[in-house]
This record gives structure tokens, sequence and C-alpha cells, in this order.
């Protein structure tokens, strides 16, 4: 936008100091013109006074005196013609009456009227000023008086008056396009006020308001506006943030309290019960740290969650484990598969909430019967990358394309449970940690969900790793 401004403003100063200087200058070479054709025709008028009488008796060596002297004393060239347009007394004896444009003038003079060379004399027309005034004894017409200028004297005298408006405009322009730069920066002041309050705001402080004291009256409304909007986006965030501590908070401690409980019944437990009683210890502590991320996510000054070794394989043989029940009273199938011992680089807890978002997933939207495969890929270009496969019936690519949008639920989901919120909470814990989440279409029918993690703890991972896309194969059959 500066640019745009400081051309616009430009080409105005430009067209501006052209528009004044072009006719002007065209005003000088008139005016000097017109001055020297009166002065030329005064001149000529005085010769003509003088040729009557000499004409009529013959007498012409005063009138040769006046017309030599004349010439001698301005450099101008003149002559006296009669009725037939023959030379009669001339201040130089090469002077050619026969020249187109002088006979051309002298007919016209002869005919009784005054003549002259027509137009403005610019600096680069190098013609001569001519102008014919006749001579008339009684009404008649008995001869005409030529004198021929030279023009160089005019055309410098243009000429340097046009170097002086020329010398001015170059002094506007040049004032004008040095003071375009401080002139621009002080139009577009509150313009880049508000982006820089938009860029704070965009970085997370939200204190930063724009200033409203000055400047345009519409920039100022602009301004008003846009802090009015910070407020309501900063109390919606306080509130959310607070909403969601509060209710981290509150569940933090049952959940103590739970685990404690469930941990007191393993000396009542049979050896049969042991292995569920150990994954309801590791649901509990699963879902503390759900607790403790929810914290860090609201901002509540907890130390952000650091990433760690995370062995995916057995991360997802856990959560196929732990969803196995519920596979079962479903009638579906859940199996992992794939490599062994790959280590990935994430927060504690976090691929287990992926894997159960969208082992979730899959179970209620499946049809009876789906086959659902975690799939563990060997790590590949620094990111190992697990499968969730089923083979239900899928989404269309415009529905992938918005599943991971809050809130959106496809048209099918029915009376299913859900909020929608499952897979932008993936999105968003992925996408915090150097990974991300991609759906795609299974062969030949399904949702492949496809999870990225990095192999490091981002120190010198790649930015922006190559996306893979899905194999579309069958995982449940490997």
């Amino acid at each position: 936008m500066r640019r745009r401004l400081a051309v616009v403003y430009v080409s105005l100063l430009v067209v501006t100091c052209l528009g004044l200087a072009v006719p002007l200058c065209g005003a000088i070479a008139a005016g000097n013109t017109a001055d020297m054709v009166m002065d030329r025709s005064n001149d000529t008028a005085r010769f003509a006074s003088l040729a009557g009488p000499a004409l009529e008796s013959g007498e012409t060596e005063a009138l040769r005196s006046e017309l030599d002297a004349y010439d001698s004393l301005y450099r101008i060239r003149a002559a006296v013609v009669d009725h037939n347009g023959d030379i009669v007394v001339a201040s130089r004896p090469d002077f050619d009456v026969t020249a187109p444009e002088k006979a051309e003038l002298i007919r016209a003079g002869l005919a009784g009227n005054r003549a002259g060379t027509d137009g403005v004399h610019w600096p680069w027309d190098g013609h001569p000023l001519i102008v014919v005034e006749p001579i008339t004894r009684s009404g008649e017409v008995i001869g005409a008086v030529v004198t021929v200028s030279p023009t160089g004297a005019l055309r410098r005298t243009i000429t340097g008056q046009w170097g002086i408006i020329g010398g001015g405009v170059l002094l506007v322009l040049t004032t004008g396009i040095a003071a375009a730069g401080p002139l621009t920066r002080w139009i577009l002041r509150p313009v880049r006020d508000l982006d820089q309050a938009t860029r704070a705001i965009s970085e997370g402080d939200l204190t930063t308001r724009v200033r409203t004291e000055s400047g345009p009256p519409e920039l100022r409304d602009l301004g008003e506006s846009f802090n009015r909007m910070a407020e309501t986006i900063t109390t919606l965030l306080e509130r959310q943030r607070a909403f969601v501590s509060y209710a981290g908070h509150q569940v933090r401690n049952p959940l103590a309290a739970l685990r404690l409980r469930v941990d007191g019944l393993a000396a009542h437990l049979r050896d049969s019960g042991a292995g569920d009683h150990r994954l309801a210890l590791d649901e509990v502590d699963r879902l503390t740290r759900i607790c403790d991320t929810l914290l860090s996510l609201a901002g509540t000054g907890s130390a952000p969650q650091q990433p760690v070794p995370v062995d995916v394989r057995a991360v997802a043989e856990l959560r196929v484990a732990a969803w196995a029940p519920v596979a079962d009273r479903a009638g579906a199938t859940l199996a992992c598969c794939g490599a062994t011992s790959v280590e990935a680089y994430c927060p504690d807890g976090t691929l287990d909430q992926v894997l159960d978002v969208l082992i979730d997933n899959a179970l209620k939207f499946g049809s009876a019967g789906v086959r659902i495969a975690v799939h563990v890929c060997p790590p590949a270009d620094g990111e190992v990358v697990v499968h969730v496969v089923d083979d239900g019936p899928g989404l269309t690519e415009e529905q992938l394309a918005d599943a991971a949008r809050p809130f959106w639920r496809s048209s099918g989901s029915g009376g299913t449970d859900g909020r929608g919120l499952g897979l932008s909470i993936v999105s968003m814990l992925l996408g915090a940690h150097g990974g991300d989440l991609q759906l795609s279409r299974a062969d030949p029918h399904g949702i492949d969900a496809r999870v990225r993690l990095p192999t490091s703890d981002g120190t010198d991972a790649p930015q922006a790793p190559e996306r893979h896309s899905s194999a579309n194969a069958s995982f449940w059959e490997r």
C-alpha cells in the first residue's frame, strides 16, 4: 500500500507540474512572438509612411539611407516594392522577393492587407519573421514595404525563460519526491500501528491495543472497532481458559482419589483379575495425563509438556488391548501390526489420546463387523507413520477435508454420540509437537487415518518433511 500511495502521489505531482508548466511555456512563446510582431509591424508602418512620398517623387535616396541604417543597427533586412512587386529600394543588394514565403505575403500586401508570418515562433523554428505593410496614396496601393527579421534572439529568450521554468519544475519534483517517503509513512502510520497490533495479538499478546487519539477519522473508527474486537476475543479466550482450567483442576482430585481406591483393590483380587486391574490403573493414569494436557493448553502457567522418547509399537498394543473389549461387544475386529520397537518423540500421553480418538471413531462410525488395523510403519525421512485403517463405509473426499474441523459431523452420523471435537483435538495435539494427521480413503472402502510423528526432539528434524500418501493397502491382512 505504501508503494501504491507513493506512486499515486508522485504521478499526481508530475502531472500537476507538467499541466502547469506546458501551458505556461506556450504562453511565454506566444507572448514573446506577439511582442516582436508588434514591434516589427510598427517599424514597417513607419517605413511605409516614408516610402509613399518617395515613390511618388522618385527621390529614394533618403529612404535608402533609412533602410540601410535600420539594417546596420538591427540586422533586419528591409525593401520597398512597387505595385508590380518589383524592388524599388532595398537594404541589401541580394534581397530576394521571389521566395515562396515572401512572394505570397507581398501579394497580400499589394492587395491592401497587412501581412506577416502566422503562428508562434518556437525555439526549434529557425524561419525569419516577415512583415509586409501596404503603401497607399489616396486609397490606392502603390507599393509595399517588406521587413525580414532574424528570430535567433527571440528563440534564445524563449529558451532561457523555458529553462527557468524547467528548473523550477525540477526543483518542485525533487522536493516532492524527497518528501514522498516521510509523507507516505505519516499517512500510513495508523495502518502500521494496526498491523503491529494485529501481529502482537496473533503472537499471543492479548493486551495490545491500537492508538486512536490521532489520524484520519475513518482510521480512528477502524482502530476503535479493532480494539473492541480484541477486547471481545480476549474475554472469550479468558473464559475458555478459565473453564478448561477449572474442569481440568477439578477432575484431577477425583482421579487421584479413584486411583488410590483402585490401587487398594489389588489386595482383594485373584490372580486372574490382575491384568484387568493393571489396565484400569493405566486408564486412570492416562486420564490424569489428559487433565495435565488440558491445563497446559489452557495456558494456566504450567510448564509446556516436553517431547520424550515413546515406544510407538508398545503404545499401539496397549491401546488396542484397552479397546479390545469394546470391539468385541461391537462385533468388530481390532489388531495391531507393523514394525516393532519404533521410537518417536512426543509428550507423554499424546499418542495414547490420538489412537483412542481414531479407534473410537472407527468403532462408532464403522459398519457392523468392521475391521480396524493399527499399523506402525518403520521410520523414514526423520518420521514415524502410524496408520489407523478401517473398512467401514468411509467418507467422501469433501467430507475428509472437513472432518478435522471443530464440531463437524457427517450427515450419516445419525444419533451417534459425539460433539465433533475428537479429530480437531488430535490435529492440534500433533501439530503442536511437529506431527500431523492426514485422512484419506482406504482401499476398497473405509478411512485411512495417517499419524506422523518426528523421530527426534525437533532440534535437527526437518521443518517441513514431505507428506507421504497412504498406501491404501489392507493393513489388517499383514
